[in-house]
């Protein structure tokens, strides 16, 4: 039966429609009792979403904040070299009872990975906003649901960006601050202010949350980044949408106001222009990217990157 409902996930992966989108609904609701369900569904999907703008197999993915390493993964399954990046060890194990190490383990939001799971060999600990890796290494830049915990999304982007290829695939996706799950574990109260919510929620719960506002969870907005994105010049946006949705919901990003309450999850993907390569940041990096392909060894799973002599 696991067998076969594995399969049927992997089939409506790669297809934008309403059975996709009740999958992920009846998935979210058992999020914290099968976890691991939840979140291989989530990362095979990404992966298929990802395989319709370029090839995976073969390719260098770095997954920026990955937690265990779902997503790194799948990419890995589907033949991926994928190296996955989190800012502290922490975020790379679970306990007994599946609850990420961490100071604020006790709060019953925060059941979220399956028990005893590790992160596969491969990772390693690094800055988001100065990833350990020369400039234009991956083929595929992959950050899937963090943007909202970070305080600079423009700067964590463009980190994303200098380190993928020109022509490559910069995957991003996260939870708007004023979608329903905007709050995360402080929904829906967070409309009414991200400082009085997580107060509200200390004196309901007698925890702090795991995501506090302004310290691990900001206030990221669809439009303001999809414009961002538009005008610059270092990368094409090639898709704009709904995360989550029917394809027939794409029309929802394209509306000032209510995107932002509509939308859910977002989902951006960008292609490296090509004319951002030769930069010169790039040129006084390529005998660092040489250098790496000479003397990479584990944890970096292998990987080997070309460069354009």
């Amino acid at each position: 039966m696991t067998q076969e409902m594995d399969q049927e996930d992997a089939q409506v992966s790669t297809k934008q429609d309403l059975n996709r989108s009740v999958r992920f609904f009846r998935a979210f609701r058992t999020e914290q009792s099968d976890p691991d369900h939840f979140y291989r569904l989530l990362a095979e999907d990404a992966v298929g979403q990802v395989s319709s703008h370029i090839p995976v197999e073969g390719a260098v993915v770095i997954d920026v904040g990955g937690g265990v390493g779902y997503s790194t993964d799948a990419f890995r399954a589907a033949g991926a070299r994928c190296v996955l990046v989190e800012p502290e060890i922490a975020s790379l194990q679970a306990g007994k009872d599946g609850v990420v190490t961490r100071e604020a383990a006790g709060t019953p939001h925060w059941v979220a990975v399956a028990p005893g799971r590790t992160v596969s060999t491969g990772s390693v600990i690094g800055d988001g906003y100065k990833l350990p890796f020369p400039d234009s290494l991956a083929d595929i830049g992959f950050c899937s649901n963090v943007l909202e915990h970070v305080e600079n999304p423009q700067a964590f982007i463009s980190e994303l960006v200098r380190v993928t290829k020109p022509g490559g695939i910069i995957y991003i996706s996260f939870t708007n601050w004023y979608s329903p799950w905007g709050g995360h574990e402080t929904t829906p109260w967070h409309y009414l202010g991200g400082e009085w919510s997580a107060k509200r929620y200390r004196r309901r719960t007698g925890y702090d949350p795991v995501h506090h506002f302004g310290h691990s969870l900001f206030p990221v907005h669809v439009g303001p980044l999809l414009r961002w994105a538009q005008r610059w010049d270092k990368v094409e946006v090639v898709e704009a949408i709904p995360r989550y949705y029917p394809s027939w919901c794409n029309w929802l990003v394209r509306v000032p106001v209510l995107r932002e309450v509509a939308t859910w999850n977002f989902l951006l993907i960008l292609r490296k222009s090509r004319s951002a390569e030769d930069t010169p940041t790039q040129m006084l990096n390529r005998d660092a990217v040489r250098s790496f392909e000479r003397t990479s060894t584990p944890p970096w799973n292998g990987i080997e990157p070309k460069v354009e002599r």
